[in-house]
Parts: structure tokens; C-alpha cells; sequence
């Protein structure tokens, strides 16, 4: 079975546009001298368990190994919750790494604007490169300002409910396809001695992801909301907000202080039932504890009272050049590694994610949770980003999120939670 025709349906659905500035000149090579690059991610690449990040550790040693005596890159890396501190430290340091990761929307913002990622267009269109991208042009709407693209994508991931199989069964619980469905299947792990949900509210994004999903289910309208035509303290907000602490009661007891690879591996250690978290996690959790796969199913977040609302949180980890780069054809060259047959190939049949090439790739062959990813997808009434990647800026995603886990802390109220969100951005609008 192939996975190329419903590749196309599931990336022409979830590209989700933005618009803005800006190119970048070429730099001369220098001829003769290993030209030596940096790149820098998330991940350290030594110690990883994290099958996507074997990965790009083999796209690396590729390269390397190709293109010896001309090119030479050296990973810069960190991890998750540091990395863009270190990033932007190294920006305004005048160290901006050859090639960074990046996500798209206001995050990649912050490095097209001010003119710290190069305009890659005139690459993507030599030689027909960008048509081995699924959708071709449109695979780049999130990471084309002006008509000019400055990042590409490595892969789609979906953020879904993990649960382990064989809790549920002996819980006698069964798969929630509604919010009230979500209560009573927790409530039945947490009877037969399960914790039912691990979450990270260390790491604010992870508990967002949450919120974002319940505002989506209440109809929250983001675009009113960035208009002014809608204040963020609504009967939809507030109804999301109740929500998260309602369910909250059935967190595991550390949720507040547990990072996101801790809550993770509270799911593939098997000390909790169910993980919201994205298909970017089945490459740790399946590296982590190669029993897991078989004990893990994937299922769509519930919806509340509009059975139409379906939609899933998309995204696609993205690749950027500096601007102030020495070897651009380099660095070029590295991207085209990143998304060549073999690294895609791997992205699906080892990682778990969705390619962004019309690459062949084998899905029996795939980790299992990949074709129920595939599923939740493929029956989506929509896509949208996450909350904290989809505001007006990355400072109104960060106070969203801020606000998110002092309403689970029981610091704020749903409703004093919301009006600092609106307080914000009557202030930034």
C-alpha cells in the first residue's frame, strides 16, 4: 500500500496561508576551502532515542560523507525548551547559524522580517526543485511572505490522543468521540487504578495544545478575535476554559512541574493511559520503548456540542538559511538532503511522519500509529495551528499560553485568565 495519494489530500489541507517581505543576495564561494556551515535543532543527536532525530543525524553524516573535501556541517544543539533562547541569543550575537530549524507562522516571523532568514524563492524554482513537493508552490504558504518563500518544510505531523490499548481494555473503557465520552472513559481508567492523562504544564506549550483544541471545539473564531470584532472573554472561551480544569482533575499529580518528554515517557513507560501530543512523538515513543507500538492507538481529540467541529492541529517543522550566511549553495545543498527520497522515505516508514515530497514510501512498512494518524487526518473537517503558532505575534502566543496554565494552576479564574489574553491584545492590536 502507498501513502502518495492521500499525501496530497492531507498537505493541500493543511498548508494554511500567511503573507509578508523581503530577499537576500548570493555570497561568492570561496573556491578551493572546505566551505564549513552550521545548523542548529532540537534534539541532541548523540544521546537521542528519538527516531526523527536519528534521522537527521543521518541526514548529516550523509552530507558530510557526499560532499567531503567541498562542504562540512557541524550541528549546533540544544533542547527543546532552550532552543529559541539560544537561537535569538545567537542572533543578536551576530552568530546566526548557517541553517536553523524553525516553525512557521509568527515564530518564523520573528526571522523573516527583520531580514535574518534569506529569501530561498529563486532555489526552489531552479531546476524544478519545488515540484517534488507535494502541492508544488503550495506546500510553502506558511513560509511564504510576499510572494517570496524563506523556509521549507520537513514533514506534517498531526496533534492526536495517544492511549494505550491494553489500559483501556482492562479499564473496560472505550475510545470518546465527544467531551462528555472524554470524562466518563478517565473516570473508568482512574476506577480501575490507571492515571488516565499525562500532560505537560512545565512546558506551557503542551497544556495550550489542550486549550486550543477546546477553544476550537466551542467555535472560538480566531480571526474575530484578531479583528477586535470579538473580545477573548466569551461564552465559547470561558466554556473551553471550564472545560481544561475539569478535566485537569484526571492530570497526573506532577503535571505541573513535568516537562514534555517527562509526560511523554509517562505515556511509553506505560504509568499513564492517554497523551495529547503530536505524531512527531512516535519516533521518541517508539525509539524509547520498541513495545509500545503495538499497545498504542491513536484517536481524534473529541468534539463538544457541534459533531462538525473536527478539525486537527497541523504543523510542519520548517528549515531556514541566515541571511548573512558565507556559502549559500552549502547550505542549499544541505536543505535538498533534508527532503531527498531517502530522508523522506525515512520520515514515514521509521518516523512516523507525514513526507512533504511526492516520494514512494511503503505505509505497511510504517510505524502502525502512522496510519491511524493518516485517519484522524483524512476525516478532519479542517486543519489549524497551534494556538501559541496561530496568534497575532509569538509574544500574544506566549501569553496565551502563560495565562492557560495559571487558570490550571487555580491562579486565575477562566474568566481572569481570558481578559489578560484580551487586556494583551487591546493593548497590541
Amino acid at each position: 500500500m502507498k501513502g502518495k495519494k492521500l499525501l496530497s489530500a492531507i498537505l493541500a489541507t493543511s498548508m494554511i496561508a500567511s503573507t509578508m517581505f523581503a530577499a537576500v543576495p548570493a555570497m561568492a564561494d570561496d573556491a578551493g576551502e572546505v566551505q564549513e556551515i552550521t545548523w542548529m535543532f532540537w534534539d541532541d543527536l548523540d544521546a537521542t532515542e528519538d527516531l526523527i532525530s536519528l534521522g537527521y543525524k543521518n541526514v548529516i553524516e550523509r552530507f558530510n560523507a557526499d560532499y567531503e573535501g567541498k562542504y562540512h556541517v557541524t550541528p549546533v544543539t540544544t533542547n527543546l525548551e532552550e532552543y529559541y533562547p539560544n537561537l535569538n541569543a545567537k542572533v543578536d550575537a551576530g552568530q546566526t547559524p548557517d541553517v536553523f530549524i524553525v516553525s512557521p507562522g509568527p515564530n518564523l516571523d520573528d526571522y523573516v522580517l527583520p531580514g535574518v532568514a534569506a529569501d530561498l524563492t529563486d532555489y526552489l524554482k531552479a531546476d524544478g526543485w519545488i515540484d517534488q513537493f507535494v502541492g508544488g508552490e503550495a506546500a510553502f504558504a506558511q513560509q511564504t511572505y510576499d510572494g517570496k518563500i524563506y523556509a521549507i518544510p520537513l514533514n506534517v505531523a498531526a496533534a492526536c490522543v495517544f492511549y494505550n490499548k491494553e489500559m483501556f481494555e482492562e479499564a473496560g473503557a472505550e475510545i470518546p468521540t465527544t467531551y462528555d465520552e472524554l470524562l466518563a472513559t478517565c473516570q473508568k481508567l482512574q476506577d480501575a487504578g490507571f492515571t488516565p492523562i499525562t500532560i505537560s504544564a512545565g512546558t506551557a506549550w503542551c497544556l495550550s495544545m489542550l486549550a486550543g483544541y477546546l477553544c476550537d471545539r466551542e467555535g472560538v473564531d480566531l480571526d474575530a478575535l484578531a479583528a477586535g470584532d470579538e473580545s477573548w472573554v466569551n461564552d465559547k472561551t470561558l466554556a473551553a476554559g471550564e472545560k481544561l480544569v475539569e478535566l485537569s482533575q484526571y492530570f497526573q499529580e506532577t503535571a505541573a512541574s513535568d516537562s514534555n518528554d517527562i509526560a511523554t515517557a509517562n505515556f511509553y513507560d506505560e504509568e499513564a493511559a492517554i497523551l495529547l501530543q503530536g505524531s512527531w512523538v512516535i519516533g521518541q515513543m517508539n525509539g524509547a520503548n520498541e513495545e509500545i507500538e503495538d499497545k498504542c492507538g491513536v484517536f481524534s481529540f473529541p468534539v463538544s456540542d457541534d459533531p462538525s467541529r473536527t478539525g486537527v492541529i497541523a504543523k510542519s517543522d520548517s528549515l531556514a538559511i541566515s541571511s548573512t550566511t558565507q556559502y549559500p549553495e552549502a547550505c542549499v545543498a544541505l536543505l535538498k538532503y533534508f527532503v531527498d527520497d531517502t530522508a523522506q522515505k525515512y520520515t514515514a516508514e521509521v518516523g512516523g511522519k507525514i513526507p512533504v515530497t511526492t516520494v514512494e514510501y511503503d505505509a505497511d512498512a510504517a510505524p502502525k500509529q502512522l496510519a491511524d494518524v493518516m485517519n484522524v487526518f483524512s476525516n478532519a473537517s479542517s486543519t489549524f495551528g497551534f494556538y501559541n503558532e496561530s496568534l497575532l505575534t509569538t509574544e500574544a502566543g506566549s501569553t496565551f499560553d502563560d495565562h492557560m496554565v495559571a487558570m490550571y494552576l487555580g491562579k486565575e479564574t477562566p474568566e481572569e485568565a481570558f481578559q489578560a489574553v484580551e487586556d494583551f491584545y487591546a493593548a497590541n492590536r
